[in-house]
Protein backbone atom coordinates (compact mmCIF):
# COMPACT_ATOMS: atom_id res chain seq x y z
CA UNK A 1 0.00 0.00 0.00
CA UNK A 2 1.26 3.62 -1.17
CA UNK A 3 2.06 5.71 2.09
CA UNK A 4 -0.20 8.92 1.66
CA UNK A 5 0.99 12.22 3.76
CA UNK A 6 -2.34 14.49 4.11
CA UNK A 7 -1.62 18.01 4.67
CA UNK A 8 -4.21 20.73 5.20
CA UNK A 9 -5.40 23.42 7.11
CA UNK A 10 -6.93 22.76 10.89
CA UNK A 11 -10.33 20.59 11.08
CA UNK A 12 -10.17 20.21 7.06
CA UNK A 13 -10.66 16.30 8.29
CA UNK A 14 -7.28 14.94 7.85
CA UNK A 15 -7.07 12.81 11.23
CA UNK A 16 -10.92 11.64 10.51
CA UNK A 17 -9.45 10.74 6.95
CA UNK A 18 -6.36 8.49 8.73
CA UNK A 19 -9.31 6.89 11.11
CA UNK A 20 -11.83 6.31 8.16
CA UNK A 21 -8.81 5.03 6.26
CA UNK A 22 -8.28 2.53 8.62
CA UNK A 23 -11.85 1.68 9.32
CA UNK A 24 -11.94 3.22 13.11
CA UNK A 25 -14.75 4.63 14.50
CA UNK A 26 -14.57 8.31 13.99
CA UNK A 27 -13.68 10.62 17.13
CA UNK A 28 -12.18 13.86 17.47
CA UNK A 29 -8.52 14.14 18.09
CA UNK A 30 -6.49 17.24 17.86
CA UNK A 31 -3.36 16.25 16.05
CA UNK A 32 -0.01 18.16 17.88
CA UNK A 33 2.66 16.66 16.04
CA UNK A 34 3.19 14.78 12.67
CA UNK A 35 2.05 11.16 13.28
CA UNK A 36 3.81 8.87 10.64
CA UNK A 37 2.27 5.39 11.82
CA UNK A 38 1.16 2.87 9.40
CA UNK A 39 0.73 3.91 5.77
CA UNK A 40 -0.29 7.62 6.83
CA UNK A 41 1.41 10.65 7.97
CA UNK A 42 -1.11 12.87 9.53
CA UNK A 43 0.03 16.33 9.83
CA UNK A 44 -0.93 19.39 12.10
CA UNK A 45 -3.22 21.80 10.16
CA UNK A 46 -0.97 24.63 11.76
CA UNK A 47 2.05 23.32 9.57
CA UNK A 48 0.19 24.68 6.68
CA UNK A 49 -1.38 28.04 8.33
CA UNK A 50 1.65 28.94 8.90
CA UNK A 51 4.90 30.32 6.65
CA UNK A 52 7.33 28.94 9.56
CA UNK A 53 6.68 25.36 10.14
CA UNK A 54 5.17 25.22 6.17
CA UNK A 55 8.86 23.91 4.78
CA UNK A 56 8.12 21.14 7.31
CA UNK A 57 5.77 19.77 5.03
CA UNK A 58 7.84 19.58 2.18
CA UNK A 59 10.05 17.89 4.26
CA UNK A 60 7.52 14.74 5.40
CA UNK A 61 6.30 15.05 1.85
CA UNK A 62 9.93 13.08 0.67
CA UNK A 63 8.78 10.50 3.60
CA UNK A 64 5.34 9.39 1.57
CA UNK A 65 4.75 7.88 -2.19
CA UNK A 66 1.80 10.35 -2.77
CA UNK A 67 0.77 13.54 -1.24
CA UNK A 68 -2.49 14.51 -0.59
CA UNK A 69 -3.98 17.99 -0.29
CA UNK A 70 -6.71 17.53 2.12
CA UNK A 71 -9.56 20.49 2.00
CA UNK A 72 -13.21 20.48 3.35
CA UNK A 73 -15.98 21.30 0.66
CA UNK A 74 -17.15 24.37 2.76
CA UNK A 75 -13.82 26.17 3.40
CA UNK A 76 -14.11 29.53 2.64
CA UNK A 77 -10.80 29.95 0.94
CA UNK A 78 -7.56 27.93 0.39
CA UNK A 79 -4.61 27.66 1.77
CA UNK A 80 -2.44 26.48 -1.19
CA UNK A 81 -2.31 28.56 -4.45
CA UNK A 82 -1.88 27.45 -7.79
CA UNK A 83 1.70 25.61 -9.01
CA UNK A 84 2.13 24.29 -5.02
CA UNK A 85 2.95 21.14 -7.07
CA UNK A 86 5.88 23.01 -7.70
CA UNK A 87 8.01 21.96 -4.40
CA UNK A 88 6.45 18.17 -4.26
CA UNK A 89 8.36 15.50 -5.56
CA UNK A 90 5.34 12.90 -5.40
CA UNK A 91 2.40 12.54 -6.74
CA UNK A 92 -0.04 14.94 -6.12
CA UNK A 93 -4.01 14.05 -5.20
CA UNK A 94 -6.73 15.94 -3.82
CA UNK A 95 -9.45 15.15 -1.28
CA UNK A 96 -12.34 16.99 -0.54
CA UNK A 97 -13.64 16.12 2.83
CA UNK A 98 -16.95 17.28 4.23
CA UNK A 99 -18.86 16.82 0.68
CA UNK A 100 -22.37 17.03 2.32
CA UNK A 101 -21.89 19.89 4.41
CA UNK A 102 -25.21 22.35 4.09
CA UNK A 103 -21.78 24.77 3.06
CA UNK A 104 -20.59 22.60 0.74
CA UNK A 105 -19.08 24.46 -2.76
CA UNK A 106 -17.36 21.31 -4.66
CA UNK A 107 -17.10 22.95 -7.43
CA UNK A 108 -14.81 25.54 -6.13
CA UNK A 109 -12.82 23.72 -3.98
CA UNK A 110 -12.07 21.06 -6.79
CA UNK A 111 -10.94 24.39 -8.89
CA UNK A 112 -8.63 25.12 -6.15
CA UNK A 113 -7.05 21.89 -5.94
CA UNK A 114 -6.80 21.43 -10.07
CA UNK A 115 -4.70 24.93 -9.67
CA UNK A 116 -2.49 23.56 -7.18
CA UNK A 117 -1.74 20.85 -9.64
CA UNK A 118 -3.57 17.78 -8.12
CA UNK A 119 -3.30 15.04 -10.71
CA UNK A 120 -6.49 13.29 -8.98
CA UNK A 121 -8.98 14.39 -6.76
CA UNK A 122 -11.59 12.35 -4.31
CA UNK A 123 -14.93 12.91 -2.89
CA UNK A 124 -14.78 11.77 0.79
CA UNK A 125 -17.43 11.89 3.46
CA UNK A 126 -15.41 10.47 6.52
CA UNK A 127 -18.33 9.77 8.49
CA UNK A 128 -20.24 7.60 6.05
CA UNK A 129 -17.37 6.53 4.19
CA UNK A 130 -18.49 7.29 1.27
CA UNK A 131 -15.72 7.64 -1.49
CA UNK A 132 -12.77 6.26 0.76
CA UNK A 133 -13.26 2.43 -1.29
CA UNK A 134 -12.47 4.50 -3.99
CA UNK A 135 -9.41 6.05 -2.15
CA UNK A 136 -8.20 3.12 -0.59
CA UNK A 137 -8.08 1.22 -4.29
CA UNK A 138 -5.88 3.90 -5.50
CA UNK A 139 -3.13 3.42 -2.33
CA UNK A 140 -3.61 -0.10 -2.58
CA UNK A 141 -1.12 -0.76 -5.52
CA UNK A 142 2.32 -0.30 -4.26
CA UNK A 143 4.61 1.81 -6.59
CA UNK A 144 7.35 -0.12 -8.34
CA UNK A 145 10.66 -0.35 -6.41
CA UNK A 146 13.67 1.44 -8.17
CA UNK A 147 17.40 1.38 -7.57
CA UNK A 148 19.17 5.04 -7.40
CA UNK A 149 20.36 4.27 -10.60
CA UNK A 150 16.60 3.70 -12.25
CA UNK A 151 15.64 6.94 -10.84
CA UNK A 152 18.42 8.54 -12.50
CA UNK A 153 17.68 7.10 -15.82
CA UNK A 154 14.29 8.11 -15.67
CA UNK A 155 15.32 11.60 -14.49
CA UNK A 156 17.64 12.29 -17.06
CA UNK A 157 14.79 11.54 -19.94
CA UNK A 158 12.58 13.97 -17.92
CA UNK A 159 10.26 11.64 -16.21
CA UNK A 160 9.51 11.72 -12.57
CA UNK A 161 10.32 8.52 -10.48
CA UNK A 162 6.69 7.20 -10.62
CA UNK A 163 6.35 7.95 -14.59
CA UNK A 164 5.86 4.69 -16.49
CA UNK A 165 8.93 4.25 -19.12
CA UNK A 166 7.38 5.19 -22.70
CA UNK A 167 6.81 2.59 -24.81
CA UNK A 168 10.11 1.29 -26.57
CA UNK A 169 12.42 2.51 -23.67
CA UNK A 170 13.82 0.50 -21.76
CA UNK A 171 16.78 0.63 -18.60
CA UNK A 172 20.13 0.32 -19.72
CA UNK A 173 21.40 -3.57 -19.33
CA UNK A 174 23.79 -2.06 -16.13
CA UNK A 175 21.23 -1.14 -14.61
CA UNK A 176 18.00 -3.47 -15.34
Amino acid sequence: MKKIFLMGRSEAGKTSLTQALKGEKLHYEKTQYTNTADNTIDSPGEYAESKHFSVGLACFSFEADVVAMVQAADEPFSLFGPGGKNFILRPMIGVITKIHSPHANIPMVRQWLENVGCERIFLVDNATREGIDELLEYLKDDLEPLTLEQAKFKQSIGLNEWDPLPEGVEYPENIR
